[in-house]
């Protein structure tokens, strides 16, 4: 009960800080190696809002990779990728149009990919973690241009 009213006052534990961390780690790392994307900011904030977090930002050949990680446990209730919602999505349109506001050259392309990563239990020794990646998730109206 004490841990439970901890978590409701306090926010997140140190250790869910340090699992979404890893989480982060590991999609970056799935997304270089995977898909051949190319790292160019982790946890970008903008500057006029410092709630409005980018967890990665990347890019897939000329394309501008907007990345928002959600890590879970194996066998969540709700898999990272519905723990987008719309105010999530909200938030995330408005520090990509700020992220895309300070950069000296728009790309021509952008795009928002979820990449959900599992963490196997404690107990489950040298179990791998899943990633699952999703591509092009609707963030933007149809014809934004920005």
């Amino acid at each position: 009960m004490l841990r439970w009213l901890r978590q409701l006052f306090l926010g997140r534990g140190a250790g869910a800080a340090d699992r979404g961390a890893r989480g982060e780690q590991l999609a970056a790392d799935f997304l270089r190696r995977e898909c051949g994307y190319a790292l160019v900011a982790r946890n970008w904030r903008s500057p006029r809002d410092r709630r409005a977090e980018i967890d990665l930002v990347c890019r897939d050949g000329e394309i501008l990779v907007f990345v928002e990680v959600k890590t879970r446990a194996v066998g969540a209730r709700v898999p990272g990728y519905y723990a987008v919602t719309v105010r999530k999505r909200r938030a995330l349109r408005r520090a990509c149009q700020s992220y895309l506001a300070q950069l000296p050259r728009r790309p021509r392309t952008f795009r928002l990919d979820v990449v959900e990563v599992a963490l196997p239990a404690a107990d489950a020794a040298g179990a791998p973690p899943e990633v699952r990646h999703f591509e092009n998730i609707p963030l933007f109206p149809k014809l934004y241009t920005g």
